[in-house]
């Protein structure tokens, strides 16, 4: 599998029965990455946006990077990310695997903003 199988376990995910409950959005990214063998690069919170609260990045290697965006609304779409923006998905994925203690000193606000912007 791969990047472009993404989509088929979104929809496979929205028909699961899962009792009524719905998946925390960490599990769901790992779920995608997992069955289309790619890796999470970052798994980030988004502030004042109306429309968007999350946002992670899955690494494919030579197929490039997908976008799991969670909508207010509790959906989630995936958006292939363009190569001109892995700067921004690098900054990510930096603040990313800090230690919470640093985490916690540095922003990454910035670069999801600019991020969402880009592949909206």
């Amino acid at each position: 599998m791969g990047a472009q199988y993404v989509d088929l376990v979104l929809l496979e995910q929205s028909l699961a029965d899962t009792g009524g409950s719905n998946r925390p959005f960490s599990d769901r990214v790992t779920d995608i990455a997992q069955k289309t063998a790619g890796s999470v690069l970052f798994d980030v919170r988004v502030y004042d946006n109306p429309g968007i609260q999350r946002i992670a990045a899955i690494a494919y290697g030579a197929d490039g990077v997908v976008a799991i965006v969670m909508a207010s609304d509790g959906g989630l779409a995936s958006v292939p990310v363009d190569e001109g923006n892995y700067v921004l998905i690098a900054e990510l994925s930096a603040w990313y695997a800090l230690p919470m203690a640093e985490q916690i000193n540095t922003s990454y606000l910035e670069a999801a903003t600019k991020l969402l912007v880009e592949i909206a």
